[in-house]
Parts: structure tokens; sequence; C-alpha cells
């Protein structure tokens, strides 16, 4: 049987559903790719659509990208307040044994404006410039060590080590210890079920150990001159220095995924959607320029991160629905990424499209993702020099996904490589 038939045959399935019983936080459909489907129904018959039962409760799914945009620039009405639940589907707090962390992308202002203010210009242009010579020479040394017409894992060889070493790089980190950085990143989105870790206790328990390092080496900075990596910015600003202990493994933790999970993903989710679309990797190949256009594109169809929540303080109206106060709203990014009344052909992968960076994949508003230019440069980066090297890196085998609704990650990627 072929992947259409396979698809129109889940796709009349999914049709039938009753939409009171449409779920769509299952992270099973992540896992196995079908979540698409669903999202087209819904922006197609329900765009803005509540569910009243599920594992992580009663939530709106708000589907389209204009509406999408009107929740995520309006954090009066709609906060990110963790002590509400948090900027995820899943409650912050939720979990046996869970850790009540608090970190600024789960904060509204004032005090999130002077927390992210604090480490924003780790990932300000000037700083990316002094960086990209440092991940430019990390990223050709990753590359010349692959071998070539071999079948080898693109995940763990390619998108872990690049985004670990530049996170290295950006909280100076022990270099030789910089795989720990990826296991905290893994572990930190990490619920029971995905295997990664064994329970909630076990989880709470490595996160400890993540802060107990990172307090080793904030307790370094902070007794010398101000530099320009992440803890030595935290550990010197007066927002952020006096942060309670679940504070500040919070924000590490925020700073170690939103620099890891996401790029990483993408990189592995470019070499999948190039060759799925080898009319787009023949364009790439024949006018390399076309590098610029496609980095913005990649992110777009990726949608590393699927949504964020937000909770309603007050009675509102979104797309003729009345969302009451105290209701969990999530702006499916994934989906509005696929809106074709904003985006022409949302469903194609085009990698010279005219305007690829209008897509939701950093959200909008006050918090925008600040690391979106070295998501960019990353992404850059490792195609120029991809280009340079290699005529085609050849996926050989299916991916595995991984079993999340909030990371859309790629865990395994089998591929060969073509020399020039």
């Amino acid at each position: 049987m072929s992947i259409e038939t396979i698809e129109l045959n889940t796709a009349e399935k999914i049709a039938t559903i009753p939409m009171e019983q449409i779920d769509v936080s299952r992270p099973s459909l992540f896992q196995k790719d079908t979540i698409g489907l669903f999202f087209d129904r819904l922006r197609r018959e329900d765009p803005v659509h509540y569910c009243p039962e599920s594992k992580v409760g009663p939530y709106w799914s708000v589907t389209k990208f204009d509406d999408i945009m009107a929740v995520d620039t309006n954090h009066k009405v709609f906060s990110s307040e963790a002590k509400l639940g948090g900027i995820a589907i899943q409650d912050m707090h939720a979990g046996e044994g869970a850790l009540e962390l608090e970190m600024f992308i789960a904060m509204d202002p004032p005090k999130h404006d002077q927390q992210r203010k604090a480490v924003n210009s780790a990932v300000a242009p000037s700083n990316l410039q002094l960086l990209e010579p440092t991940i430019r020479e990390r990223a050709c040394k990753i590359l010349d060590d692959l071998p070539v017409g071999e079948e080898i894992d693109w995940v763990n060889k390619v998108s872990v080590e690049l985004t670990t070493m530049t996170l290295a790089t950006l909280f100076d980190f022990p270099w030789e210890e910089r795989r720990k950085l990826t296991r905290w990143s893994d572990i930190a989105t990490a619920a029971p079920e995905t295997g990664i870790v064994e329970s909630y206790e076990a989880r709470r328990e490595e996160l400890i150990e993540c802060a107990m390092y990172f307090k080793g080496l904030w307790d370094q900075r902070i007794n010398q001159a101000p530099k320009n990596d992440l803890i030595s910015m935290m550990a010197h600003s007066p927002a952020t220095r006096d942060m309670p202990f679940l504070e500040f493994l919070g924000n590490l933790l925020l700073l170690i995924v939103g620099g890891n999970d996401t790029t990483r993903n993408s990189i592995s989710g470019g070499v999948l959607a190039l060759n799925q679309n080898p009319e787009e990797y023949r364009k790439l190949n024949e006018d390399p320029s076309l590098i610029t256009s496609m980095v913005p594109e990649i992110i777009r169809w990726q949608t590393p991160l699927t949504h964020m929540r937000r909770t309603a303080l007050q009675d509102y109206e979104i797309g003729g629905k009345l969302i009451k106060k105290g209701d969990k709203v999530v702006m499916w990014y994934l989906s509005g990424n696929r809106d074709e009344s904003v985006i022409e052909n949302a469903d194609q992968f085009i990698i010279d499209r005219k305007n690829p960076r209008h897509h939701l994949s950093f959200g909008y508003g006050i918090h925008r993702c600040m690391g979106n230019r070295l998501a960019e440069l990353q992404l850059r980066i490792i195609w120029e020099e991809i280009h340079k090297r290699f005529a085609k890196v050849e996926v050989t085998g299916e991916p595995e996904r991984l079993f999340s609704n909030l990371v859309r990650g790629i865990t395994k990627l089998p591929v060969r490589l073509h020399a020039r």
C-alpha cells in the first residue's frame, strides 16, 4: 500500500471523528506525523476549537495564522505566568515529583522584561558576528570527520553535535563535558512515557544535578570580571543575580532547550525536507545563494516547537468563539505555518519562497524567540559548509520522531553522504 493510500485512509477516518472528540494534544499523533491531517480539518471547519476532555484537561486550540498572532501579541489578556500553568499545554507544575520551576518565558511583564534583557545581548547581532567564525570552524570539523558512502545517523553525528558545541560556546561550558547539555536539554521537556526518563523523580534528580553543576560555574563567574557568556551575564545582572534556586534552574533550562532542541531539529528537518522534495534539492545544488531563503523556510516547515500556551485573564472573543477567564489557550504554530489563507502553497517546501520569514515558528510579541538569529546563523553556516563538501545528503530510511506534543523532534535520521 502506498503512502498516499495510507494518508487518504487516515484522512477519511479523521473526517468522520465528531468535532468535540478531536484531541490534538496526543503525543502519538506527532510521533506518527499524522497531526497535520487533524490541523487541516480544524483550520477548515473549526479554527478556534474547544476540546472539553483530554489528558491535559480542557483547552482551546487556535489553528489559523492571524488568530494565533492575535493571541501571541496580546499579553495583557493572554498570560504566560507559571503559576497559571505556564507556556505549554501540559501545566508547568503538573506531574508527580515535578519541580516548581520559574523562567522568564513563563512570566508576564515587568519581571519578564528585566530578566530577558539580562541575557539578550548574548544573542545580539554584534555578539553573533563574533561567534560566527567559531561556529563555522566547529561545523567544518564535524563535517570533515564524517565518512562518505557509509550509513550514519545524521541526528547524532551532526545535528546534536553542532548545536551542543554552539551552546557550550554560549555558556562557556567545559568543552569535554558538553554532552551533559544534550542530556539536560532532552530531559527538560520529557515525561516518563517518552522513555527518556524513568520517572518524574529520576528527572527531578537529574535536573537538580544540572543546577548544582551550573552553580559551580556561576560561583566562578561571579568572582570574575563580566564576560560575554550567558552565565556571566546572569551572574552580573541586577535582574538575575539574586534569583531563587528554582528560578535559576528554570532560566538555565529555558536557555538550554531554546538554544539546543529547536535548532537541532531544524538541522535534521532540513535534510528530510530536501530529500522529500528533490526538485528543491536540485535548485539548491544549482544555486547555493538560495541558502539565505531556504533557512527560514526550513524553520517554517519543521516548526521545531509545535505550540505555545496562554491562560486567559478575562473573557475574550477569538475567531467568533468566547474564551472564558481562566481558560487554557493553545496556539498551534505548526498549524498556523500551514495556513493557506496567509502563506501561499503552505503545504509545500519551497526554498526560494518570496517572503520566507513570514512564519510563526519563533512566536510574536514580547515572548518572540530571542535566539531566532542564532538559529538562522547555525543553519546558514551548516548548509554553506555541507554544500561545499557534499553533492547530496541522502536519507536512506524512515526518520524516528519524538513522542512529544511540544518539541517536534527527529530522534534518528539514517543518511549516506555523496561527495562533490
